[in-house]
């Protein structure tokens, strides 16, 4: 189930679609959040830096379509903590010290 799905239909003109993407890509590169007029009101969007895209084209029945789509999580991702320099070193060191010498099964 979605948590939220709006989705609007209109006509515009080429000037209207050009002026709504171009609103929306000043903010991307800006790093502000987007907002995006929609009829009667705005939605106000928080972009991360790092996103997902897909361009789909589609021909047929007298039509063209063209999605653009971008895709980001709705919550940070977690991390693991770094590890410090001292911390990796001994991690590195425990896992490739060599084997400590046994007895050995031979009596002399």
């Amino acid at each position: 189930m979605k948590d939220l799905k709006f989705e609007q239909k209109r006509s515009l003109s080429r000037r209207e679609a050009a002026d709504q993407l171009t609103a929306l890509a000043d903010a991307l590169r800006e790093g502000t959040g987007a907002e995006l007029e929609l009829g009667p009101g705005t939605l106000s969007l928080r972009v991360p830096d790092d996103l997902r895209s897909e361009i789909e084209v589609e021909i047929g029945d007298g039509e063209i379509e063209l999605e653009i789509e971008l895709k980001w999580p709705t919550a940070k991702r977690r991390t693991e903590p770094s590890r410090t320099p001292a911390e990796t070193d001994e991690a590195t060191t425990r896992g490739s010290a060599p084997p400590e010498p046994g007895p050995s099964g031979t009596g002399s």
